[in-house]
């Protein structure tokens, strides 16, 4: 499985917004050692904590910058979740319940998709996964005092370092998690036991250090990454990232996958009426779940991977759930994943009509073999769950269903090649390289790659283009060109440039008769060169 997990970073280009703007940041860290102050395109840039970009940037410094070392922390920090899931499981339920639980995380789809694509969120999960399995493992690991103070300072370095790596949302969901598990079982003991002096001070000597850096070197840093990055973020529509109160809910249902059919069984009616059975495990696994999905739903800003940190709590308790369901009800909840497969099987032979002219069939039809790949994998990995269930082994069935479902899952990220190369600037720079000198200008106007600086492996100068560059921008205003006359000033006296353009900026430059010759082109953008 691990060499399965790992064997695709390197083979896939990195793709724009998010792939190229965190590699891009990293890299810049890496080169000019600067590991306080992010930049962007070299641009400041504090939407977000370093921690990422500090290991991102050892990891450049270690292996070159490349697809597969700018992959590599959330790769293992998927790895790590998944790891921490299944020893969480087995020292909770027993090593059946372990390996089942490291078998349903190491399958579910969001948790593997968002692994292999280079975003904050795999990290962050991983830091909270810690801190809910720490948690998990001083109440209820059967530890004695010691260690249990011991599991209780783990969960508060985890939610230290997920204050590192995407910021307020390390402690909102931990403690709202922890708000709600006590108010809907009327039971505040964990709030006892929680260490909180020692636990504070262990929070504040790792988390505090880069904001008060941070802050000192940059006056703005304070306002634009607590207020615009956080309050605004969540309670406006300001980022224009905005989607209805079920957004969430089509991607728990397909980023669950092939577990999904096991949702009916995570809620359990309970029969003990002892007062030591008010609150379980399941029931903050269960409460952390439902607060990751409220949380981000609320929110006025929306992205796919923002409830990514409810898929660990929910992989344990399916875990623990097939432990105790019928063998009949299991063969069943293999009806939905087989399902699903099938549609994606039907939808390879038809991927032809999605063509557009943005997105050329020929990019297309790689990915319509590897989800004819991935649905063989999985058809022939479930025939062998239903053949292992039919004798009762239940787990060498969770085995065979996670193994197929990774693969398949595998597969289809690998064909994304293809249509990722429409997203990305690894062609373009290709083609660059040998064409230009190493101190010759380069330009994005109107529009902007996030691998472009990546690729190319230096900044590129922005005109007229803002977005998330404000900041930067009003802060060191010399660094961009607010204007496209501005601009063809500056590139009518240079000898040599290169600009990036969109197809209907191209249209309008070349309509006024500017000096440019192309030297690459596809369906959405155009690079040229001064004349």
């Amino acid at each position: 499985m691990t060499l399965a997990w790992f064997v695709t970073l390197g083979t896939r280009a990195l793709i724009t917004p998010d792939e190229g703007r965190y590699a891009s940041i990293a890299l810049e860290m890496a080169r000019s050692g600067d590991w306080v102050t992010p930049r962007l395109n070299g641009l400041l840039y504090f939407e977000k904590p370093p921690l990422q970009y500090w290991i991102g940037a050892i990891f450049f410094k270690l292996l070159g910058a490349s697809e597969f070392a700018a992959r590599l922390w959330p790769a293992l920090s998927g790895l790590l979740t998944v790891l921490a899931v299944g020893f969480t499981g087995r020292r909770l339920w027993g090593p059946a319940a372990g390996l089942r639980a490291l078998a349903v995380a190491a399958s579910t789809t969001w948790i593997v998709a968002n692994a292999h694509f280079l975003t904050l969120d795999a990290g962050l999960t991983l830091f909270l996964t810690l801190s809910m399995c720490a948690l998990l493992l001083a109440e209820w690991g059967s530890g004695n005092a010691a260690t249990r103070r011991s599991w209780i300072w783990a969960a508060w370095v985890a939610m230290a370092l997920a204050v590192l790596s995407k910021g307020l949302v390390g402690i909102v969901i931990p403690g709202g998690t922890l708000l709600l598990v006590s108010l809907w079982r009327r039971d505040f003991g964990l709030w006892r036991r929680m260490h909180w002096l020692s636990g504070v001070v262990i929070f504040l000597a790792i988390a505090a250090p880069w904001f008060v850096l941070a802050s000192l070197r940059n006056p703005d840093f304070a306002e634009f990454f607590f207020i615009h990055e956080h309050f605004a973020r969540y309670l406006t529509q300001v980022h224009h990232r905005e989607g209805a109160w079920w957004y969430y809910l089509p991607l728990l249902v397909g980023g669950l996958m092939p577990w999904t059919g096991a949702l009916p069984w995570l809620w359990q009616r309970r029969t003990a009426k002892s007062p030591h059975a008010r609150l379980t495990a399941s029931d903050v696994l269960i409460a952390w779940a439902l607060f990751v999905l409220v949380f981000f739903s609320a929110s006025g800003s929306k992205l796919p991977s923002y409830i990514l940190p409810m898929f660990p709590a929910l992989a344990l308790l399916i875990a623990h759930r097939l432990g105790t369901t019928r063998v009949a009800a299991l063969r069943w909840h293999l009806a939905l994943p087989v399902a699903a497969w099938l549609v994606v099987l039907v939808v390879s032979t038809r991927m032809a009509s999605f063509a557009t002219a943005s997105t050329p069939s020929e990019v297309l039809a790689p990915m319509a073999w590897g989800m004819r790949i991935g649905a063989l994998a999985f058809m022939v990995a479930g025939g062998l769950a239903w053949y292992w269930l039919g004798r009762n082994r239940t787990t060498a069935a969770v085995l065979a269903l996670a193994l197929g479902q990774l693969v398949g899952a595998l597969s289809v990220l690998q064909a994304h090649n293809g249509f990722g190369q429409l997203k990305s600037a690894a062609p373009i720079a290709a083609v660059l390289r040998p064409l230009i000198a190493p101190d010759t200008p380069i330009f994005s106007v109107q529009s902007y790659d996030q691998t472009l600086p990546f690729y190319l492996g230096r900044s590129i100068v922005l005109v007229d283009y803002v977005d998330e560059f404000a900041l930067g921008q009003r802060v060191e205003p010399d660094r961009s060109i607010p204007t496209i006359d501005a601009f063809l000033a500056r590139w009518q006296a240079l000898p040599q440039a290169a600009a990036y353009l969109g197809h209907d900026t191209w249209q309008i430059l070349r309509d006024r008769g500017v000096p440019m010759r192309v030297v690459f082109e596809d369906a959405r953008r155009v690079m040229v060169l001064r004349r």
